[in-house]
């Protein structure tokens, strides 16, 4: 029997439980002393390209969800002049496009005399200049703070140019702005919160600040100020592999630090020790922040299990992601009536469909199965995996009775060799053997993103289990309808997949996602009554949403962040 997909049980006992916790003594607290939620990138919309990936769209679901749920919650961030895009159909992996606050609706910070606000900063050997621009999304507030000023030398004024440049001087820079400066920024407009929320390790040099806050507060020394700031910060974690874990060399980060050691009066080997990873002559941002946190959540179960075999000496809350409705969901409103969500979602294909057409002039049918992969191209996450054998993949996806296309959106890092190597094949590929069956779209972003997630049938994940922490992708593709079909990573580790979707053998996983297609995908979705509908599919596709409104939404995750961290 077919089931609306209304309000559950689940999504409606969170949105009670916000009006209940609006009345209580603790919300009554952060009203005073807010949430400070710190994050290198946000991505809440294309035109304010201030983040390149899933780090940045995950913070800025937060920023809404907190919004929606009055949740009194302040943001710090980075404001960079150059934004972050991509240019895939040029080979150009990275370009830069200019941003003006004005035309972004941003608004320049004014101190009490109606000027732009000014604070400044210890960096190296000199004081640094910081202003900052305000985005507001309901209640919260957005500040992204920016070293453009003509106080500061020309080579200064670069520091917030550009989101995770190659440079290590000016990556640590950035962190020493977003962490040190945050924090002071907060105290110069006279915020004071009550907890300091660092999404990921780039903000970790808050801690340093909040140390030297309360050794003036509180009259402390560095070590004893050191355990009551360890109380207020909160630190989630987003990956496991090195490359998400970035090192600098101690002599960097003692020449950089040394200047703001001295105003606290300790030594800068004091500073460098909180960061330093063992046994090496080496500097972690990560290490630092899961140091001087209280609390540490990771990011799904799995990922928290992970962890503890790596960080054994700190172990993590699991939280797992979710995702903000309102923004990714566009099918809006099911009654349950039979054939009306695939109805709903074809009109999705079809818009998709044109836009294929449109950026590359192929020409498919709405009524043949089409499977969507669309994430960063990175070799753990395995976007190869459909095209390890050409010959079988061809086979089957020109099936004349049950043909199959695919769709494949993403980008690779410009320092990350391998998957630059990837994404060039990727796209040779869609210009050559495949060209009937495969397209790549370049230029992936938010609007792409949910045309992808909402118009494809199935939503391709294959990475090698253990290395996604969670992965968001997939929950928006659910929520829309679309069904996973899965290596048991992240936070597919802990659904029932049976009736969504497809699990997949990670160790052998070309084959068994053939096998899978060829067996089980491909025939379940030709399946169709009379009208052509395919009822068990469309039944599949409301289980797959109604997982998402239950479990896997950042209500539920903001929820769980205020019971499980915030309290």
């Amino acid at each position: 029997m077919n089931q609306p997909c209304h309000p559950t049980d689940s999504s409606y006992a969170n949105q009670i439980w916000f009006e209940e916790f609006r009345h209580t003594s603790k919300y009554q607290s952060l009203n005073d002393r807010p949430i400070a939620y710190f994050c290198a990138e946000y991505g809440f919309e294309d035109a304010l390209s201030i983040f390149a990936g899933g780090l940045g769209i995950l913070a800025g679901d937060v920023v809404k969800e907190a919004a929606d749920q009055k949740l009194p919650m302040v943001a710090v961030g980075l404001y960079y002049h150059r934004g972050y895009v991509y240019r895939e159909d040029e080979l150009n992996l990275q370009a830069y496009k200019d941003l003006r606050p004005d035309q972004l609706g941003l608004k320049q910070v004014l101190n009490t005399k109606n000027k732009p606000l000014i604070i400044k900063m210890p960096i190296q050997d000199k004081e640094i200049f910081l202003q900052a621009w305000k985005k507001q999304i309901g209640g919260v507030s957005i500040f992204l703070l920016d070293t453009d000023l003509e106080l500061n030398t020309p080579h200064d004024r670069l520091i917030t140019d550009r989101l995770y440049v190659s440079d290590k001087e000016t990556r640590f820079k950035q962190a020493m702005v977003l962490g040190i400066g945050g924090l002071l920024f907060l105290e110069a407009i006279q915020i004071h919160p009550s907890i300091y929320h660092i999404n990921e390790g780039h903000s970790a040099m808050l801690a340093l600040e909040l140390i030297h806050h309360e050794m003036k507060e509180r009259d402390l020394t560095f070590d004893e100020a050191k355990q009551f700031a360890r109380r207020r910060i909160i630190f989630t974690n987003h990956t496991l592999i090195s490359a998400g874990n970035e090192v600098f060399s101690n002599d960097l980060v003692s020449l950089l630090l040394a200047r703001y050691a001295e105003g606290l009066g300790v030594s800068v080997s004091e500073l460098v020790k909180i960061g330093l990873v063992q046994e090496s002559s080496v500097f972690s941002l990560t290490m630092m922040s899961l140091r001087m946190s209280g609390i540490i959540n990771a990011v799904s179960k799995l990922h928290a299990k992970k962890a503890k075999d790596i960080w054994v000496d700190h172990p993590m809350v699991a939280i797992s992601n979710g995702i903000h409705v309102p923004t990714w969901d566009r099918i809006k409103k099911d009654s349950g009536k039979l054939g009306e969500f695939w109805k709903i979602h074809q009109t999705k294909k079809r818009v998709l469909l044109d836009f294929i057409k449109k950026q590359t002039d192929k020409e498919w049918s709405e009524d043949h199965l089409l499977i969507g992969w669309a994430r960063r191209i990175v070799s753990y996450k395995r976007p190869m995996t459909l095209f390890e054998d050409i010959k079988k993949f061809q086979e089957i996806s020109k099936n004349t009775n049950r043909p199959v296309r695919v769709v494949i959106a993403g980008q690779s890092h410009p320092d990350d060799e391998e998957g630059t190597r990837m994404l060039k094949e990727i796209m040779a590929f869609s210009k050559g053997e495949l060209k009937e069956v495969f397209v790549y779209l370049p230029n992936y972003n938010i609007e792409m993103a949910k045309l992808l997630v909402s118009g494809c049938d199935v939503w391709l994940n294959t990475p090698i289990v253990g290395f996604e922490a969670s992965g968001t992708s997939g929950m928006k593709a659910a929520l829309n309808g679309v069904l996973p079909v899965s290596t048991k990573d992240g936070w597919i580790d802990e659904i029932e997949m049976y009736g969504k979707g497809w699990l997949i053998d990670s160790d052998h996983v070309a084959a068994d996602l053939v096998q899978t297609l060829e067996k089980h995908i491909m025939p379940f979705y030709y399946k169709r009554d009379v009208k052509g509908i395919p009822l068990q599919w469309e039944q599949n596709m409301r289980n797959a949403r109604q997982m998402i409104l239950n479990d896997f939404s950042t209500t539920r995750m903001l929820r769980e962040y205020i019971q499980m961290l915030y309290s």
